[in-house]
């Protein structure tokens, strides 16, 4: 999240006022939160170099991917064609790397699966880039409105759907990522 804010301040040239600055503040403390609430959980294991490696790969790759997709928006590219075109030159680089690696046929369990994870993607980032579209101004709102309530979501989840049990940390990072969301809503309306 702070790598796609930094472009928007930098690249997209947005300008923050003091309740974006407080939103986005209070949602880098709830990733934090939780995230640290997590690590503590593990008893004395610390993150292995390993692992933050590739943490830290998928915060540059959704950096990347955020930035690319709304400089996407501002190209005036059609909408429509240009998300079909994504995500078919996503399932043909899936399906070749499945065949390549696996030297298998993929069964219909597999494939199936496959499309109703890629269609659930496809309707959450049709709804990214519409947002962008629709707040082109304020590419910091939607960035850190999405990350934060990835976040919020995908902890409310591990408590709901895998009986997780809620840490004082967690309940904290939840609270303090629904505080930066409604700040950043509000942002908008001024």
């Amino acid at each position: 999240m702070v790598l796609s804010l930094l472009a928007a301040f930098f690249i997209f040239q947005e300008q923050f006022n003091s309740l974006k600055i407080i939103g986005i503040g209070l949602g880098i403390l709830a990733v934090l939160s939780i995230l640290f609430s997590h690590q503590a959980a593990a008893q004395g294991q610390s993150f292995s170099r390993q692992g933050l490696l590739y943490l830290a790969l998928v915060w540059f790759g959704y950096a990347l991917i955020d930035v690319l997709l709304k400089y996407t928006t501002g190209l005036g590219v059609q909408f429509a064609v240009a998300l079909n075109l994504m995500f078919i030159c996503a399932f043909v680089l899936s399906l070749a790397y499945i065949a390549i690696t696996t030297k298998t046929a993929a069964s219909t369990n597999n494939i199936l699966a496959g499309l109703g994870l890629g269609i659930l993607n496809f309707a959450n980032i049709a709804l990214y880039v519409k947002a962008h579209m629709l707040l082109k101004d304020t590419p910091a709102i939607v960035f850190a409105g999405m990350n934060i309530l990835v976040v919020v979501l995908g902890a409310l989840s591990g408590l709901i759907i895998f009986k997780e049990k809620l840490k004082p940390a967690t309940a904290f990072g939840l609270a303090l990522g629904l505080a930066s969301v409604i700040c950043l809503a509000y942002a908008m309306s001024v």
